[in-house]
């Protein structure tokens, strides 16, 4: 191996050799030495599903969301077949997703990603948009892109962001969408091993309590670190540590059974009617009930689901999922109403009565993160109150 492709190697397990962090998230925002510039031979991806207002208003918010999932099941199953050393960064938002990776696989995932998009065009009706931005582009515009590793617990770790970077990527990747085509006249089926949905609404662990979708901006990059933490500090003493507020809970997680929801994975998983993939996981899920309910393994999977689900996203933004009573949620209100009035964040909030949750299942120990969203739109609800406070505030400012 000689110099340049060392340094090659070095650059594309940048993500995978940045150590996990133990520390609770106010902690860690406190101590910006533990952030990591991203290299410029990464690039950063967005997948977004166009008109998702209009889509969540029609009642497919279920859709949008499982075809957001689908994008990073893509990607991550796309990366296992290149090369299975390479670890990147990811994000979820509901109605898309955002990716850092390597510029040495950007072409085979754009590709795969081009082909899922017209996969859910046929199967979802869905038009999933795909772009890209090299990061060297993105520091050319005096924007920053730190990140590090969180480790919620044994078994989890998620990346954590400050800087505009990603949403300086994101706002010139939607500017220039461009739906792309394949060149292949037979279509690809994508490879969507491990996505699945089977788990029903699933409401809080107390009747008393809602599901709060929260996006946040703070715009400045010098002040983001101390804002989120001040913000989470709030949650955490308001609502309990994460644990305390987490909208998935162990006691509430129920299979739905029904022919309609395995209809629906399938068409999404495999594009097409096919009778034995039905009835294969309709007993699948029917022994799956039972398991979980009379078998220690099944008990402990589902025990291991809430520490696997995947409630807070720091990427620039700071989303989170949370459950809470009307008084906890006033009290939340009362502190983020007080910051935006001082001009140091933006926010968006959905309030409802249950979560939803897409899976993506590498194997069934330990390898299966779960995505999860608010019903009735959940974070895409949530943007649009976003969306039309900073709508205001530019008109404010005219």
């Amino acid at each position: 191996m000689n110099i340049s492709d060392m340094s090659i190697k070095k650059q594309s397990n940048f993500y995978k050799n940045i150590p996990k962090s133990n520390l609770p998230l106010t902690e860690l925002l406190k101590n910006e030495t533990l952030f990591f510039k991203v290299p410029k031979s990464w690039s950063i991806i967005v997948t977004d599903i166009e008109n998702s207002t209009y889509a969540v208003a029609r009642g497919v918010h279920n859709d949008v969301n499982l075809s957001a999932t689908g994008s990073i099941v893509t990607v991550l199953n796309t990366l296992k077949r290149l090369d299975k050393k390479i670890k990147i960064p990811y994000f979820f938002g509901g109605d898309g997703s955002t990716f850092i990776i390597p510029n040495t696989v950007l072409n085979p995932v754009i590709k795969a990603l081009n082909n899922y998009s017209e996969h859910i065009e046929k199967t979802a009706q869905l038009i999933l948009r795909v772009g890209h931005i090299k990061v060297e582009e993105v520091y050319a515009h005096n924007v920053s892109l730190r990140i590090t590793k969180l480790k919620h617990n044994n078994i989890f770790t998620t990346p954590v962001v400050l800087g505009n970077g990603l949403k300086y990527a994101e706002q010139r990747i939607k500017e220039n969408f461009k739906t792309a085509k394949s060149n292949s006249e037979k279509n690809t089926e994508p490879d969507l091993q491990g996505m699945e949905c089977r788990w029903d609404e699933i409401y809080p662990n107390e009747s008393n309590k809602k599901v709060i979708c929260l996006l946040v901006d703070c715009d400045d990059e010098r002040k983001q670190a101390e804002v989120y933490g001040a913000i989470m500090e709030n949650i955490d003493l308001i609502f309990g540590d994460l644990e305390k507020r987490n909208p998935i809970s162990a006691l509430k997680l129920k299979l739905n059974m029904s022919l309609a929801n395995i209809r629906k994975e399938m068409y999404m998983r495999i594009g097409k009617y096919e009778i034995t993939y039905l009835i294969t996981n309709w007993i699948v899920t029917l022994i799956g009930k039972l398991y979980f309910k009379f078998f220690k393994t099944g008990k402990l999977y589902k025990q291991r689901i809430t520490q696997l689900s995947d409630t807070i996203m720091l990427d620039g933004f700071l989303n989170t999922v949370i459950t809470g009573t009307d008084n906890q949620i006033n009290r939340l209100k009362v502190t983020l109403d007080e910051l935006e009035s001082k001009n140091k964040i933006i926010y968006g909030m959905h309030i409802t009565h249950a979560s939803i949750m897409s899976c993506y299942i590498e194997d069934r120990d330990k390898k299966h993160v779960h995505f999860v969203d608010g019903t009735e739109g959940g974070y895409t609800s949530a943007a649009i109150m976003f969306k039309e406070k900073l709508k205001k505030l530019q008109l404010k400012k005219l």
